[in-house]
């Protein structure tokens, strides 16, 4: 089963759809995007382009299964397709953070800190203002 994630305004994915692999083979029988598109095309009537296929098995850069990896992350809906960099992506979450193209995640400019308090994962919040992490009280 092949999916295609369908582009609205700004590259913003507004649906998924899932595809029978049959309905995306050539004429030499290999997978190929572009007929994925035409058919969805033809099915839904919306411009093959916006529709760009997505990978159920891929995240953070990694095939969950050991296949390659395919832009970067799976299209949920409203994350958005970053053209430049050929993957999805969710929107950048600070104006600090920086965007790990291998990954396909948001980086902050420093890493969260990992610290326990008796016993318990303490938990923490990206301060833009500072540019650090604040440790959330509970």
């Amino acid at each position: 089963m092949a999916h295609f994630a369908k582009l609205g305004i700004n590259a913003k994915v507004m649906a998924v759809h899932a595809v029978d692999d049959k309905d995306i083979l050539n004429a030499d029988g290999k997978e190929d995007e572009s007929v994925g598109q035409q058919f969805l095309e033809r099915l839904h009537g919306w411009p093959g382009p916006l529709w760009i296929q997505t990978s159920y098995n891929t995240r953070n850069g990694v095939h969950k299964l050991g296949g390659t990896p395919l832009r970067g992350n799976y299209a949920g809906i409203g994350k958005i397709y970053d053209d430049d960099n050929d993957i999805f992506r969710i929107k950048q979450p600070h104006a600090s953070w920086t965007l790990n193209t291998t990954t396909a995640q948001w980086e902050p400019p420093t890493p969260m800190p990992t610290t326990e308090t008796d016993g318990e994962v303490d938990r923490y919040k990206w301060n833009e203002s500072t540019k650090a992490w604040d440790k959330v009280i509970p």
